[in-house]
């Protein structure tokens, strides 16, 4: 017999070689019913998995997360074969799940439009109605490869190949399709029960610009019709608030070909709304003690030698002719950090200077790929809020927590604190070459980060592999609209890059150090804040974001004078507004300032003009009345000045 422990800390015992859904079964027939696969110890494995030892078991449904990746990971395989079935001449890639769905890529000459969706869906139907059994075995190396030459799926024979030749490969059988696969997988097809197919896009063979472009369709998949129809709505939702979209038709900022991908241009108001930003957190950092710096954009590669850049991430630069070439050769700066040291070496530095806060305003410049940028969210040329902070092993800390409470103070501010999430991104010891220093300056360098972050108790995960290539790094989380997560803010702990600029400071003991560095942005790059926030509010900015504050609305030509006077005492006091001057009608008018998510719009009729009143209707709360125009400066001013969300 064997002990599963159970998720309630009891154990069943069972016998060994029992079957995973036959030990579900005698917890509970509707648990078995519900079942997609089962946890044993940290391994996600099928149902129909024998089990050989002691583990804790626990029983994964379309309520965990693991279960339904298990789901979708099987209705990825439906679509694979219904693929196949009504495009016999497409030859399977991946298709693996992911968050929120799943998706195939194929190399076909089809061109996957609404109709081809439409038909491939109707076929899933029908394979999912059938039930078939997921079945898996096993095949060596060669064997597998030549099941997979017969079948003349190519890109398999190749993902075979690049395997060691003692590797065991796993297949799993539904009905007459087959597939290359490392599973799990649910039962059969039939758990498949709410699905839909969503998009078809292009999708380059292993993510690599150079192999061939396949056809990719997307989809996703739910145990319930109901938790599939919420989910489509949020997609409808996300269409909506998705800031490529929203921002542009806001006229906050535009693309062109003739400039390039990933080189957006800020249209007016949204140049106001960064400017805006910019110098809240300028104003901020240096209340707090910081430095203002103003640092070239490009360098010679000499400098990217020293501090590790040029070896580490020279693929993400925009080098200036030959990089091997002789004499000088520069390239565009993607960050500050090597910067803001040469201002740190200008001068001896004593204990005494200690800490020592640079911040800067950076325009920033990497090389992404052309599948990678999207939006403002990543972009080629982009503006962060970033600081070098030096300091005492003894001030480590305190300046780490200080650098933790600017950040959190400002997405607090921006009403995105609740949307965030905190990420430990330590270094691969498996892959030591991406990085610099010894296993040991590693060791230190996390453990100082781990010590810091739990005493702060800060909820993170833990995320190999992200660490830069010099240092540690607390990464603060976020995810856009369309469930896409990425790095707003970090701060980071360095202790290898001071040594090689050479920076040092004279301690109170006489003897030459080097400096700590806290590598850390406050609002991390202002152009994907700016698209964050579109899909936040929607558009609808809080009204010190808002590029324009108040519309006043006049109802015909005869109350025009009257709304410049009104237009010049509230810009007296800084409000950005705009007077519609158009010959249209008032609820025209007013349904256009509500298209441009305008904060206040303020109608002005001849009993206004005589009243020396103006007639508010705030977004979002309707008509306020009529007040007079020195009690609506002091309203909006307010709002401005505490910066209030609503």
């Amino acid at each position: 017999m064997i002990k599963l422990t159970l998720k309630d800390g009891s154990v069943l015992e069972v016998a060994e070689n029992t079957l995973a859904i036959d030990a579900v079964k005698s917890l509970s027939q509707g648990l078995a019913k519900a079942a997609l696969a089962v946890k044993l110890d940290e391994q996600v494995t099928d149902l129909f998995t024998p089990l050989t030892s002691d583990c804790t078991f626990t029983v994964l449904t379309g309520t965990d997360d693991e279960g339904l990746r298990t789901l979708r990971h099987t209705a990825s395989h439906v679509l694979a074969q219904a693929v196949k079935k009504l495009y016999p001449e497409a030859k399977l890639a991946i298709g693996p799940a992911i968050d929120n769905g799943f998706y195939y890529d194929f190399d076909t000459e089809e061109t996957f439009d609404a109709e081809s969706l439409r038909l491939i869906e109707k076929e899933m139907k029908r394979i999912v109605d059938q039930n078939h059994k997921l079945e898996r075995f096993t095949l060596p190396r060669e064997e597998a490869i030549a099941l997979m030459r017969e079948k003349g799926e190519d890109y398999k024979v190749e993902l075979i190949e690049d395997l060691p030749d003692e590797a065991t490969l796993s297949f799993y059988k539904q009905g007459d399709f087959v597939d290359l696969c490392a599973g799990p997988h649910a039962p059969s097809t039939g758990k498949v029960k709410a699905f839909k197919l969503l998009s078809a896009t292009g999708a380059y063979w292993r993510g690599d610009a150079k192999n061939k472009m396949l056809r990719r369709i997307y989809g996703t998949a739910y145990t319930k019709q109901e938790e599939l129809a919420a989910h489509l709505e949020q997609l409808e939702e996300a269409k909506r608030r998705d800031h490529n979209k929203l921002g542009r038709e806001l006229e906050l900022f535009t693309t062109s070909e003739l400039i390039g991908q990933g080189l957006p241009i800020l249209l007016p108001k949204g140049s106001k709304i960064i400017q805006t930003l910019q110098r809240f957190v300028e104003d901020e950092e240096a209340r707090r003690g910081w430095q203002l710096t103003k640092t070239p954009y490009m360098a010679k590669r000499e400098l990217y030698k020293v501090s590790g850049h040029w070896d580490h991430y020279r693929d993400g630069m925009f080098v200036m002719g030959d990089p091997d070439a002789e004499g000088e050769v520069f390239a565009l700066r993607p960050m500050t950090c090597p910067f803001q040291y040469q201002a740190y070496l200008n001068r001896a530095r004593s204990y005494r200077d200690l800490p020592l806060r640079y911040n800067e305003t950076s325009t920033l410049f990497r090389n992404e790929s052309s599948g990678e940028m999207h939006g403002l969210i990543r972009v080629r040329q982009f503006t962060i809020s970033e600081g070098h902070l030096m300091c005492t092993p003894e001030q480590l800390e305190e300046e780490f927590k200080n650098c933790l409470e600017l950040a959190i103070y400002m997405l607090k501010t921006l009403g995105l604190y609740e949307d965030v999430s905190y990420r430990f991104s330590q270094w691969d010891p498996t892959d030591t070459e991406k990085y610099i220093g010894t296993p040991e300056q590693w060791d230190e360098a996390q453990g100082m980060m781990e010590r810091i972050l739990n005493h702060l108790e800060i909820p993170y995960k833990i995320g190999i592999g992200e660490a830069a290539f010099y240092g540690p790094k607390l990464d603060i989380q976020i995810k856009n609209v369309h469930g896409k997560e990425d790095t707003l803010i970090t701060i980071q702990i360095d202790q290898m890059l001071a040594e090689l600029f050479g920076m040092e400071y004279t301690d109170s003991d006489g003897e030459k150090k080097n400096p700590y560095i806290i590598h850390r942005t406050s609002i991390g790059c202002y152009e994907r804040t700016l698209a964050l926030l579109i899909e936040k509010y929607a558009g609808a900015f809080p009204v010190w974001l808002a590029p324009v504050q108040a519309k006043i609305l006049p109802i015909s030509d005869r109350q025009m004078d009257y709304a410049y006077e009104v237009k010049a005492a509230l810009e007296e006091i800084g409000v950005r507004v705009e007077v519609d001057t158009r010959n249209e009608k008032i609820g025209y008018k007013i349904r256009e300032a509500q298209m441009e998510k305008v904060p206040y719009m303020l109608v002005v009729g001849d009993k206004e003009c005589e009243d020396k009143t103006i007639a508010v209707r705030k977004r979002g709360f309707g008509d306020q009345g009529a007040i007079a125009i020195d009690e609506f400066k002091a309203t909006i001013a307010e709002d401005i000045k505490t910066r209030v969300i609503w």
